[in-house]
C-alpha cells in the first residue's frame, strides 16, 4: 500500500531495494571493469525532461515487428518456437501502458545477427533477432520467436552464457528506462552465468527467470513463458546490461 505520508513525487517514483540491482562493478562480469564509474556519483534533481515522455503507440510500429519466427517475406527461422508473454507495470502495480519493448537475441546456435560476432557458429537467413512491440492499455505485450542457444564466451575458460532474451523498455518517462535480460526456468547454465550472479538479492535474481506457461503457447506449435515487468520501485525488474 502507499503511504499517504509520502510525498506525491515519492509515491510516482519508488527507489530501488539496493541489493535487487547489481552493482556498477562485478568482477566476474569483465566489461563491468572498465565501464563501471570510479568516483562518486552526483544525484541530479529531477525535472520534465526526466518525469515526461516518451510516448509511444501501436503506429510507431511496423506491422509484426513482434514475429521474430519469419523474416519480410515469410520465411520460417531455424529453431524451437516460443512465445514470450507477459505485462508491464509500475511499482504500484498499475499497466503501464503504450510501453516500448525491443527483443534482441541469438538464434538458435547461439550467434547474433551482427557482425562483431565472428564466432564459428552457423548463421540464419531467416533470423535476425530483433523485434519490438507496444504494450496495450493492460500493460500487455508478446513475442513470437525462437528458443536462442547457449554460447561460449572468448577467452573465458569455457564460460558459457546460458540462453537467454535481452529487453530495452521505456515506460512513462525517461525515469523508468530499462535494460534487461530474462532466463529460461531449469536451464543448469544459469548457475554457472555471471551476469544473473551479479544480482546480490535472491528474491530479485528469480525475477529474471520467465515461468513456463503452456496456456500462452500456440498449441502443438510453439511453447509458451511467461515475463511480467516491473519498472522501477521496490519489486523493479533487476536492470542488468
Amino acid at each position: 500500500m502507499i503511504d499517504d505520508t509520502e510525498t506525491q513525487e515519492n509515491r510516482e517514483y519508488w527507489e530501488y531495494e539496493p541489493s535487487s540491482q547489481p552493482p556498477y562493478l562485478t568482477p566476474n562480469y569483465k566489461s563491468t571493469v572498465i565501464r563501471s564509474p570510479n568516483k562518486p556519483q552526483y544525484k541530479l534533481p529531477r525535472t520534465l525532461t526526466e518525469t515526461t515522455g516518451p510516448l509511444f503507440t501501436q503506429d510507431d510500429l511496423v506491422a509484426d515487428e513482434y514475429d521474430l519466427s519469419v523474416n519480410a517475406k515469410g520465411d520460417a527461422a531455424i529453431g524451437s518456437l516460443m512465445v514470450m508473454d507477459g505485462f508491464v507495470t509500475d511499482e504500484d502495480g498499475r499497466p503501464a501502458a503504450n510501453t516500448l519493448i525491443e527483443l534482441w537475441q541469438a538464434n538458435s546456435a547461439g550467434k547474433y545477427h551482427h557482425l562483431m560476432d565472428t564466432r564459428d557458429a552457423p548463421g540464419d537467413p531467416n533470423f535476425i533477432g530483433a523485434g519490438r512491440a507496444v504494450t496495450d492499455s493492460e500493460g500487455h505485450y508478446r513475442f513470437m520467436t525462437i528458443k536462442p542457444g547457449a554460447y561460449p564466451v572468448p577467452n573465458s575458460g569455457n564460460y558459457w552464457r546460458p540462453p537467454h532474451l535481452h529487453l530495452s523498455l521505456f515506460g512513462r518517462s525517461f525515469m523508468s528506462r530499462m535494460i534487461t535480460q530474462c532466463y529460461f526456468p531449469g536451464d543448469p547454465l544459469n548457475e554457472l552465468d555471471h551476469i544473473l550472479h551479479g544480482v546480490p538479492d535472491v528474491d530479485a535474481k528469480e525475477r529474471l527467470i520467465m515461468t513456463f506457461d503452456p496456456v500462452v503457447g500456440v498449441h502443438e506449435h510453439a511453447l509458451g513463458y511467461r515475463f511480467d515487468i516491473v519498472l522501477r520501485g521496490r519489486r523493479a525488474t533487476p536492470m542488468v546490461g
